[in-house]
């Protein structure tokens, strides 16, 4: 038995080489298709115009939906950079859970009236404040208050666009204040600075879905060292759970995948709500604000009307 022999596999080809697989397969479907050979090019017609039945089918279903067989649809799923049909299907039906209101986008109702991007975005914007205004618990914005005026340490983080916008505006507003206040997005800086907070000091999450593990695990490693944690999230969600604080909002999301997620607007207000209730607590603040302000004259010169919340 010669090398080459045993470098086939039990399904008689050769195994897949100098390919790390892919995670996004409809992206390799699109980057293959037209340059694939004859019969597999019929694979791949058939998979784009029956993309959600692919993961009820069986090989032998495919091959003979596509009239070729089945060692042609392995090498079908080779090429697109998975192991075999099986892997295929899998990362296939993983795409689609999360790609399919993008592959069949059609312009809304909304869209086609004619509104203007400024309409369309005002519209996203005062739903979600309207929804915030019926949810937001004044409970726990004064505990999230009263723990923010006592604590020694702040530090804000959020992981993904969104939610890391947020944290760094959200350090931004409290350090003017005198609070020292750090933000990070990074997931293993997180978990450090995490497991350097103690009683007295604070770690605020912010996290659309709730269920980040670099978030929910740096809520549980700050509160077991006594540190209190705040966050803004979904209810019932892990770091709903995970945190001492938690400021629960539900919040609609348009329909449209090319409009910018208004939640980052609404977890933007309660930040800055705490942010002001806070200052308007604190018996140094004005004296604080006021020292940055004579700080920026001095070094740009600028002493006409400035925006006094910055």
């Amino acid at each position: 038995m010669t090398d080459e022999t045993i470098a086939f596999t039990a399904d008689g080809l050769p195994p897949k080489k100098g390919i790390s697989g892919t995670a996004d397969v409809i992206s390799s479907l699109r980057r293959h298709d037209g340059q694939l050979p004859t019969q597999e090019q019929k694979v791949a017609d058939f998979v784009k115009a029956h993309l959600e039945q692919i993961s009820a089918m069986t090989i032998a279903e495919l091959a003979g939906q596509c009239d070729v067989s089945t060692p042609t649809v392995i090498r079908f799923c080779r090429t697109l950079g998975c192991d075999g049909f099986r892997e295929f299907k899998l990362r296939l039906a993983q795409n689609l859970a999360v790609s399919q209101q993008y592959l069949t986008a059609k312009p809304l109702p909304e869209q086609v009236r004619g509104d203007t991007a400024i309409d369309q975005i005002l519209g996203a914007l005062y739903a979600s404040a309207s929804a915030m205004q019926q949810q937001i618990d004044a409970e726990a914005m004064e505990l999230a208050k009263a723990a923010l005026l006592e604590t020694r340490h702040l530090v804000f983080a959020g992981i993904g666009g969104g939610s890391s916008n947020v944290a760094q505006e959200a350090a931004n507003r409290f350090f003017r204040l005198g609070i020292p206040a750090v933000s990070t997005s990074d997931s293993y800086i997180l978990q450090m600075r995490a497991a350097t907070l103690k009683a007295g000091d604070v770690l605020f999450l912010i996290s659309a879905s709730g269920e980040a593990d670099a978030i929910v695990g740096a809520a549980e490693i700050a509160g077991g060292y006594g540190a209190t944690t705040i966050c803004i999230t979904k209810p019932g969600t892990r770091l709903a759970h995970a945190c001492t604080v938690p400021i629960l909002l539900d919040l609609p999301e348009d329909r449209d995948i090319h409009k910018p997620t208004a939640s980052r607007y609404i977890h933007m207000i309660v930040v800055d709500a705490l942010a002001m209730a806070v200052a308007q607590a604190m018996d140094e603040t004005t004296e604080n604000l006021r020292r940055i302000r004579a700080s920026l004259t001095a070094y740009h010169g600028r002493t006409g009307p400035q925006p006094l919340g910055d």
